[in-house]
């Protein structure tokens, strides 16, 4: 695939396509010591920029803990390289695949070759994290990247793009930034693969546009993925875990528990529950909290409120007192309707409507009855209902009487379903979404195919006639 000779509005994006694009084409296949070395160089590099990492995504929030940073951006980020390098020699090895008994001799098998340049479109809510995490795929598979990282997230961006050049060699991965224009630049470039995390609305612009170069597309996008807490589980506990992946990052996560079902008359109680633990994590620690990423996101997360209140919700604020800067009061929402924009839309921000439900038949009907989410969380004991609701729903990933952590097992895929994604990474599966999977069929000196030759004689004709009648 060539590269392109148009967008001279973006002489940098360009030229960094044509170098990499370029580099691919020189060396089509690394061997396994150079992936190596890459991914071990770059698992250094972040733990050598581990505070000015952590500096830098505090600046672009306007305030994010250095612990958050730690626990959600470094360690899985250093946990995927480290697993891939671990692994890679495995995914490599070409894998024996059986031959039909009517072309024995033969041999088949599989290899995985990478696919070339592979594209990376980062969103600001995880800049370190949702960066790597697709890095560490794409060059266990031996591919270069380019990677397009958040407008919002510049300071992050600039170090990123800093240590890269620094740790890996020239022609393997580069970083460019900018706003909406140039992302859609980048989405109309000719890869080998492209993957985009971010809003199901910008994903679809993103697959139209690699749809008219035939780029095969990964789309992470999100959602709003349910919790299901069931009759008889302990409420403190279920707040307790709810709680510490919906307040995480201001709840700026594509996989943040975006509601919440209860037994119904149990939702005073939760909500009572859910606010008591709030207190506990951030009553005196107002430091501990996120902020929202933008003044744009702020007024749109305070519209949400302000709509759900107006047609007849009530708001319960979590914590006491003022918040400072763009952080954003976490509040539960009582009583929401379905023609609420905050049941509509994925909240992406520390709001939890809490919702009753009559039975395990209704929530099960009020989840299949809306879009198929990047997550579904259940917190139940009995193990024969909890995997019936599995199983007559649908979602990217689940987690039982957890939430959150199964993005973080690098030997789970992770990626969506219908308006929440398409494909997946992480692992072997990332691995394999970077490559291109070439069957390859090697013929024995002696075999059967030369008597179907033609002429087509008695013979030929007998063991034709024999096959079809095993087949």
């Amino acid at each position: 695939m060539n590269a392109p000779a148009h967008l001279p509005e973006h002489a940098e994006l360009s030229s960094a396509f044509q170098r990499l694009r370029a580099a691919a084409q020189a060396q089509p296949y690394p061997a396994a010591e150079e992936r190596r070395g890459w991914l071990k160089a770059l698992h250094e590099a972040l733990v050598r920029h581990e505070e000015a990492l952590c500096a830098a995504m505090d600046a672009d929030f306007g305030g994010r803990a250095v612990m958050e940073t730690k626990l959600t951006e470094l360690f899985p980020a250093l946990e995927a390289l480290g697993y891939a390098r671990r692994h890679l020699r495995r995914w490599m090895r070409p894998e024996r695949r059986p031959v039909s008994l009517w072309f024995q001799p033969a041999k088949a098998r599989l290899h995985y070759q990478p696919k070339g340049l592979v594209g990376v479109i980062v969103p600001w809510n995880y800049p370190l994290y949702l960066a790597i995490g697709p890095l560490a795929g794409a060059l266990a598979a031996g591919n270069r990247v380019l990677v397009k990282v958040s407008e919002y997230t510049p300071k992050t961006g600039e170090l990123l793009a800093r240590i890269l050049a620094e740790c890996l060699p020239a022609g393997l991965v580069e970083v460019v930034n900018g706003g909406p224009e140039l992302a859609a630049a980048f989405s109309r470039l000719p890869f080998d693969h492209l993957l985009y995390t971010g809003s199901t609305a910008i994903g679809r612009e993103v697959m139209k546009a690699a749809a008219e170069n035939l780029v095969p597309v990964t789309l992470e996008l999100g959602g709003k993925s349910p919790t299901l807490i069931a009759p008889g589980f302990d409420l403190d506990v279920a707040a307790k875990r709810i709680c510490f992946a919906k307040f995480l990052n201001a709840g700026q996560i594509c996989v943040s528990p975006d509601y919440v079902l209860v037994p119904e008359g149990q939702e005073q109680a939760f909500a009572e529950a859910v606010r008591r633990v709030v207190q506990s994590f951030y009553g005196s620690e107002r430091s501990e909290m996120t902020s929202i990423i933008s003044e744009r996101h702020h007024a749109r997360l305070c519209a949400l409120l302000d709509e759900a209140q107006a047609k007849g919700a009530r708001l319960l604020p979590l914590l006491d007192g003022k918040l400072s800067g763009r952080q954003l009061m976490p509040t539960a929402v009582m009583g929401a309707t379905e023609d609420m924009r905050i049941l509509q839309e994925e909240i992406f921000g520390p709001l939890l409507p809490i919702l009753g439900y009559r039975d395990t038949e209704a929530a099960i009907a009020y989840i299949n009855g809306h879009p198929r989410p990047l997550a579904f969380y259940v917190f139940d004991e009995d193990k024969a209902r909890r995997e019936d609701v599995l199983a007559r729903t649908h979602s990217g990933g689940a987690c039982i009487n957890e939430c959150l952590v199964q993005i973080a097992q690098d030997a789970l895929p992770f990626g969506g379903i219908g308006p929440s994604g398409m494909g997946s990474y992480h692992g072997p599966e990332g691995f394999k979404t970077f490559s291109h999977a070439k069957g390859v069929f090697t013929q024995s000196r002696l075999n059967t195919l030369s008597l179907f030759h033609p002429p087509h004689g008695r013979l030929a004709r007998i063991l034709l006639r024999l096959i079809l009648k095993c087949s």
